[in-house]
């Protein structure tokens, strides 16, 4: 049995508890007892959550534990020298610790990542590099595993990387009945973007988030500048100015970025070939959508593709 122990404190960022829900289905997955959850805190008892309730925990002691997750929170408090020292002394006897959005200041304050790379809540991302100058910060990560050291961005990340913490003990096919299991649209990988396209864009009238919505469903489709200024009951001229005054984006950025984020997401399910992928996104061929690749991430699909299968 793997004793998994999470490190909570007054105020946590409540949606790191969902993480337990993946360790639970791998035990039913597996029909066996894999994981055992164990909340912490510095004193034990009843600790208050961010939105109020209390959960109750047992104190830091002598247990040892497999893995050690550190919560965050939405402030980014100091953390008490227990806590921090706590962290510190296990290292040497823990196989892996983690830190979800702000923990990751428990983890740098102990000096566990200096000279590893590690990422955070994107908010705190900028904040947390002034802070800890000798940790390699990658503020647009979901996850990252450095050695022992799993560090994940904010809120429902918490998933991704309890995710990511099952695959490595219990494998992919393990990982995925779990990631079906929490109806996930897909399991993200470590190295996605924290930001999705449509997101990022942000227009500031329907109408031109209808035009998003008409391509993100329509990929296989040209889409060209007059296709969509079609669907935006606009001139050519128009849409793109209008277009652009609105996402910051030219269209033709912008339904790249598009398929290149679904022809990623395709990738990582790991079912399709490198030539389905770009069929189905609308690049029309693996070169063009290989370029399109290096531009966003500064390396090809088959890259992506063969970390994936591990």
């Amino acid at each position: 049995m793997l004793d998994i122990g999470l490190l909570i404190y007054p105020e946590f960022q409540v949606l790191g508890l969902s993480m337990c829900s993946a360790f639970e289905l791998a035990n039913i997955v597996m029909g066996d007892k894999i994981y055992n959850i164990s909340l912490l805190s510095e004193r034990g008892g009843l600790v208050k959550t961010s939105v109020g309730f209390c959960v109750d925990t047992i104190s830091l002691d002598h247990r040892l534990f497999d893995t050690l997750i550190v919560m965050g929170d939405n402030s980014a408090t100091p953390m008490t020298p227990g806590l921090v020292a706590y962290i510190r002394e296990s290292n040497s006897v823990t196989r892996r610790i983690g830190a979800i959005c702000t923990g990751a200041y428990v983890l740098a304050e102990a000096g566990l990542l200096d000279g590893r790379r590690a990422t955070t809540h994107w908010f705190r991302a900028r904040e947390f590099q002034r802070s800890y100058p000798k940790v390699k910060v990658e503020e647009d990560c979901i996850f990252i595993n450095d050695g022992k050291m799993w560090t994940s961005a904010g809120m429902s990340a918490c998933i991704d990387l309890a995710l990511a913490l099952v695959e490595a003990d219990l494998g992919g096919d393990v990982a995925r009945q779990v990631a079906k299991r929490m109806v996930l649209y897909h399991r993200r990988a470590g190295g996605q973007s924290q930001f999705s396209v449509m997101l990022s864009l942000q227009p500031r009238t329907d109408r031109i988030q209808d035009v998003l919505t008409y391509a993100k469903q329509n990929l296989q489709s040209d889409l060209s500048v007059n296709e969509l200024a079609n669907a935006a009951n606009l001139s050519p001229r128009q849409f793109s100015r209008v277009f652009q005054d609105e996402t910051g984006q030219s269209p033709a950025k912008a339904i790249e970025n598009l398929r290149v984020e679904s022809a990623r997401l395709m990738i990582e399910a790991g079912h399709y070939s490198i030539d389905r992928v770009a069929a189905d996104t609308g690049f029309g061929g693996r070169e063009r959508m290989r370029r399109a690749f290096l531009r966003a991430f500064g390396q090809p699909p088959q890259i992506i593709q063969r970390a994936e299968r591990g």
